[in-house]
């Protein structure tokens, strides 16, 4: 029976990974631009973004792996679960995990570089030539690399030798599960100081693009509703147009009918509706292509299609919203929980021990990891919402140096550079949400799940509790020290990891802890600001696209939103009057 157990939770993960692969592939081959395609760089992509989803999705099946030795409503371990059993579990999660961290290091720090220096070495002119040979190109490549692999070299050189968790005089170093986070070697050292590092350098950026991708993705799904229809669209730009024609005709009459022709006014005029012509024959065919016209009727009806489903993602976007709140609220909770109650403050990072102040999330888990894959399922949702909010946060916000725009992420225009670039932010960002999603989210579901264990004394230390008549059932937690909870609990081996981090070193532990917080402050300004105003486009990107956005209130636009929808599906227009009309020359595609 257990062996069964196990065998169905790996069968999910890989299910699992295979939908993460699809993710990963859309995401790339959506972004890039199609100009620029690279086969080596989409595939290191796909890659690495696969990895980093699978070391997140992982904790699910640690959790359920790990509890599935103990029985909840008893709280005592199963029949099977002996220690050797119990420890084999471990130690086979333990190898996955640290493979997987391992590959994300070296995907983060020597991969994806030595790709971006391939990319950047290939001379087209020199290839026909036959000049660059695939040896001068890898050799190329390989010179600007070795500074990463110095800096590997050195991460874990300092993680295999510093010194670590020096003050072990607390009381809470005398409980058992804080003895057995000091127990770790020094390879396991070296690789926790550099996973703590690359995730301290995460946070760093995730409290900044994550926060507000977190605010702004809600509002994407909501604005992706149009504010106003295809048909609506067409006929007030056909009527904008016309008159803008009729008053250069008007203006160049002027100019024929006198020998000294316009004046200043009349000629900035005259070069201001011969820019706005430009736009307007351009959002023309833009609506022409949104309407299907001269498509095939297989493409007419995928856009009637769309406009019928269109009020669901309006309404996902209401949904998101909510969710992101919950979530917010849940780690501002956890927070606060843990600065005032946490057992040994900064000298381990934070760590609870247990869990004071209930927030939803966490409890939400906890009650569905009893019937496993349901938290699967609501963790995977959790996990892909926090990063398609990075993704939202990149897009937005750009990839920067200070307040120098270095790249910019964009839908179908996407170098190949910033998507390697944009790949090493997102796999930063991916392990500061592992953090912040155990640490904060969900941390008595991270590191226990649904284990319970009896709150009775044993007359032999090797018994299992027994509850069968007085029920005195405690949840597993870091802080039980009895006899009873040693012999039934097993922590997770991923909220095992990032607490000897936390632990060992305690800098990192403080750093990702306080982060949070600020994280929770960029996310309440975003948020607040997109409610009334939606972020102004970039003018480049305004050009680029042939779309120009007014500065609109969220609030104040749901209405007619749900009137475009409709307008798309009769494939009608409403009159909305002469003064419209004119203005289309200024509105809004969205």
């Amino acid at each position: 029976m257990a062996l069964i157990q196990s065998t169905l939770i790996w069968v999910v993960y890989a299910v699992v990974i295979a939908l993460v692969v699809a993710v990963a592939s859309i995401f790339v081959f959506l972004y890039q631009s199609p100009r620029e395609r690279s086969a080596t760089v989409s595939i290191v992509c796909i890659f690495t973004l696969t990895s980093l989803l699978a070391t997140l999705l992982l904790l699910p099946v640690d959790i359920a792996l790990v509890s599935s030795t103990t029985s909840s409503k008893l709280g005592r371990r199963k029949d099977w679960a002996t220690d050797a059993s119990v420890a084999n579990i471990v130690y086979t999660i333990k190898i996955v995990y640290y493979a997987l961290y391992s590959l994300d290091a070296v995907l983060c720090l020597l991969v994806v570089p030595f790709t971006y220096f391939w990319y950047e070495e290939y001379d087209e002119v020199a290839a026909e030539e036959g000049t660059q040979t695939f040896a001068s190109r890898f050799l190329g490549a390989l010179k600007y690399t070795l500074a990463f692999v110095a800096l590997v070299v050195i991460v874990f050189l300092v993680g295999f030798f510093v010194p670590v968790a020096r003050d072990r005089n607390g009381a809470h170093y005398g409980l058992d599960y804080f003895r057995r986070i000091l127990e770790a070697n020094h390879g396991e050292r070296a690789l926790t100081f550099a996973i703590g590092l690359l995730i301290t350098v995460g946070t760093l950026i995730y409290v900044l693009y994550t926060a507000a991708g977190f605010a702004l993705l809600p509002v994407a799904f909501i604005k992706s509703a149009p504010a106003i229809s295809a048909p609506t669209l067409t006929a007030n730009t056909a009527s904008a147009l016309e008159q803008n024609r009729e008053r250069q005709r008007q203006l160049e009459g002027r100019s024929a009918g006198s020998s000294e022709g316009l004046n200043s006014k009349d000629r900035r005029e005259l070069d201001a509706l011969v820019r706005e012509e430009r736009t307007l024959v351009r959002r023309e065919r833009l609506a022409a292509e949104a309407r299907g016209e001269h498509s095939h009727w297989l493409v007419k009806t995928w856009m009637k299609i769309e406009a019928v489903f269109r009020p669901l993602k309006l309404l996902g976007g209401f949904v998101l919203m909510l969710v992101a709140i919950a979530v917010w609220v849940s780690m501002l909770l956890t927070g606060i929980d843990k600065a005032k109650n946490s057992i040994c403050k900064s000298h381990c990072g934070y760590i609870l021990g247990h869990v004071n102040i209930v927030n939803p999330v966490n409890w939400i888990l906890v009650k569905s990891s009893k019937i496993f894959p349901i938290d699967y399922v609501i963790f995977l949702i959790l996990v892909l919402f926090f990063f398609f909010s990075s993704v939202v946060g990149m897009a937005s916000i750009g990839i920067r140096f200070l307040w120098l725009r270095l790249f910019q992420i964009r839908n179908g225009h996407t170098s190949p550079q910033a998507m390697l670039m944009g790949t090493v932010m997102l796999t930063l960002m991916a392990l500061a949400v592992n953090y912040a999603v155990a640490m904060l989210v969900a941390p008595q579901y991270s590191h226990f799940g649904p284990q319970t264990y009896c709150d009775k004394p044993l007359r032999h230390p090797t018994d299992q509790p027994d509850c069968s008549e007085h029920r005195k059932l405690r949840p597993c937690s870091e802080r039980a020290d009895s006899q009873a909870a040693r012999n039934v609990c097993t922590a997770s081996v991923g909220s095992t990891f990032l607490d000897t981090i936390t632990v060992n070193f305690s800098f990192f532990g403080a750093v990702d802890f306080w982060a949070q917080f600020v994280f929770l402050a960029v996310y309440l300004i975003v948020f607040v600001v997109s409610l009334f105003r939606v972020p102004k486009l970039d003018q480049y990107e305004t050009d680029a696209d042939a779309e120009e956005e007014e500065e609109e209130g969220l609030l104040a636009s749901t209405g007619r939103r749900f009137g475009a929808t409709w307008q798309d599906i009769t494939g009608r227009s409403k009159d909305y009057g002469s003064s419209n009309g004119r203005g289309a020359g200024h509105g809004n595609t969205e």
